[in-house]
């Protein structure tokens, strides 16, 4: 039993108790008296000891073992888990991510939205003392995920997003909006939004600056990626048959609105052309968001009073028995 410190511990002065009880006893042993009053012992001097009378302290030995485990209890003995300052990273990040119909363009392997969710992942699980949450948005936006440090489960919920679930459109203001949404109460010493799109905004109630300005004005330093190859890109498209066909289509990024987002919040625009590129992106912003906090690992007590308590009544009874029916004295 590992006990680390006594909750309540004033109460262990009452240990000295056991001083004067000892000495009460002594003083009652030595001037105690005969219960039964005989002429003479001569006759029963030299009668051996019986093991009694070798064990006539007990009952008085197994009472004060008994309230010193009692006073332990009453102190509450606590063992607890290891306690630590550590210095890490500490950092609220909500990445908001583009899952409209173009985002099915075969520019990346094997598409846009499937390497946008791999690095990202890969992003999360680099970043194990940061709270993150996650923002989709098309046509309109949702929070997938809100701000946690459960990365394993934050991951699962990336992997289902795909293209589709909702509107199409291209609501940048209302991915950003809701990704701000999710961080505005947040007492983070750095608080950022990644968001990655390959389109122009074009539709939303919210306009991405009007947006931008909400951010810059909750300290949200956000982050743009626009995604798509210079030049032309296979979009999808829906031939008359109702199937799936790719369609070579001229890559269409609002770069000024993106890099006007980012230089208003205090954040930085890229540009991601392919796979690589993507990752070399994330890589850049996981090296340039690095807030060193110092904070305290959790401590969890474990009380321990309760076996000290049980041994107290169990001696006690054992005391009883032996004092009352053992060693039993003549009235």
């Amino acid at each position: 039993m590992n006990i680390t410190r006594f909750a309540d511990i004033n109460f262990l002065w009452l240990l000295l108790v056991l001083i004067p009880m000892t000495a009460y006893y002594i003083y009652r042993m030595r001037n105690g008296y005969a219960t039964i009053r005989m002429s003479t012992v001569k006759g029963v001097k030299n009668i051996p000891h019986s093991i009694k009378y070798y064990l006539r302290h007990l009952p008085f030995v197994l009472r004060c073992i008994a309230v010193a485990l009692l006073i332990i209890a009453m102190a509450r003995p606590q063992s607890t888990d290891n306690k630590s300052n550590t210095t890490t990273e500490g950092i609220d990040i909500v990445i908001s991510l583009d899952i409209s119909g173009s985002m099915l363009a075969r520019d990346f392997q094997p598409d846009r939205i499937s390497a946008a969710k791999d690095v990202a992942a890969k992003f999360i699980m680099s970043r194990p003392n940061d709270r993150i949450g996650l923002v989709v948005f098309a046509g309109e936006s949702f929070t997938q995920s809100p701000l946690t440090t459960d990365k394993v489960s934050l991951v699962n919920l990336l992997g289902v997003v795909q293209s589709g679930i909702i509107e199409d459109g291209t609501a940048i203001g209302n991915g950003l909006a809701t990704a701000i949404n999710r961080l505005k109460e947040s007492d983070a010493k750095s608080k950022v939004v990644i968001l990655l799109t390959d389109g122009v905004n074009n539709s939303g109630q919210i306009a991405p600056l009007t947006a931008a300005e909400i951010a810059q004005t909750y300290g949200i330093r956000v982050y743009t990626i626009g995604v798509g190859s210079e030049g032309m890109a296979p979009y999808p498209a829906i031939d008359m048959w109702g199937n799936m066909t790719f369609t070579s289509m001229k890559v269409e990024i609002d770069e000024k609105i993106l890099d006007e987002i980012a230089q208003k919040t205090g954040g930085k625009y890229f540009r991601a052309t392919d796979n690589k590129k993507l990752e070399e992106i994330y890589d850049e912003i996981n090296s340039m968001e690095k807030s060193r906090v110092e904070v305290e690992n959790f401590t969890r007590y474990n009380e321990l009073f309760l076996p000290f308590a049980l041994a107290a009544l169990v001696i006690l009874l054992l005391e009883a028995v032996t004092r009352y029916v053992y060693l039993r004295r003549i009235p």
